[in-house]
């Protein structure tokens, strides 16, 4: 795991594909316990350890990500996720040719809780969510396209789902019908999805911080990207 940022506020780490953000009933090693383990190794803290989860990444998706590391923190660094001030951006390889150089997307989404699914389904449907992304071609191949996402809402899925909509899906992502399979470092599955950059305002200098991960081996080369 690559230490991106760190002070006593906040801990910002480059997640691989594969691994969890938060623990959850299969018992596998999430961001969190991998966190907490190394700051109480590293600082040899004999008590507890706070972290915190202020957003999520999906597990077979990699790039950036932040804790927080006291409780002020984190309080304040949710906030501005849930206000939207946070520039997410991420990369993504998708199967077949984007026809447009730039634009933007907007769709209703929802999301079956049941199966983990989410759907584009019409404007005013009950429990459906609004979401905006918008996009620009980093570069083309043969039978795909290497391009840049920058979403204005945070939705469940919200990137692979309005991406696959389009007939689009992100390489690896047979969740929403891509053909092609990607292996992660550990050898599970992944997906060509990285969030390549995080900006925020730091919890408690409000000192603005750009927040950069380079892609990991197990991304794939023939878009250029290393």
């Amino acid at each position: 795991m690559e230490i991106l940022y760190e002070d006593n506020h906040l801990l910002a780490l480059n997640k691989p594909a594969g691994m969890l953000s938060q623990g959850d009933a299969t018992g596998d090693l999430s961001v969190v316990d991998w966190a907490t383990e190394d700051i109480r190794r590293r600082y040899r803290k004999p008590g507890n350890v706070y972290v915190g989860l202020v957003h999520r990444l999906d597990r077979p998706v990699s790039g950036v990500i932040v804790l927080a590391k006291t409780s002020k923190a984190a309080a304040r660094l949710s906030a501005q996720f849930r206000e939207g001030s946070v520039e997410k951006v991420y990369w993504a390889v998708v199967e077949g040719r984007v026809a447009e150089e730039a634009g933007e997307w907007n769709d209703t989404l929802l999301k079956d809780e049941g199966r983990n699914v989410v759907t584009v389904v019409p404007k005013g449907t009950p429990g459906g969510k609004e979401a905006g992304l918008a996009f620009r071609v980093l570069d083309r191949r043969a039978e795909t396209s290497w391009i840049e996402l920058r979403p204005t809402t945070g939705r469940s899925h919200q990137l692979r789902v309005q991406v696959a909509s389009r007939g689009l899906p992100i390489v690896g992502d047979r969740k929403y019908g891509a053909q092609s399979a990607l292996r992660a470092l550990d050898g599970g599955q992944r997906v060509a999805l990285h969030a390549s950059s995080l900006g925020l305002r730091h919890p408690t200098t409000k000192q603005w911080l750009s927040l950069l991960a380079t892609v990991p081996a197990d991304w794939p080369s023939r878009t250029g990207g290393s």
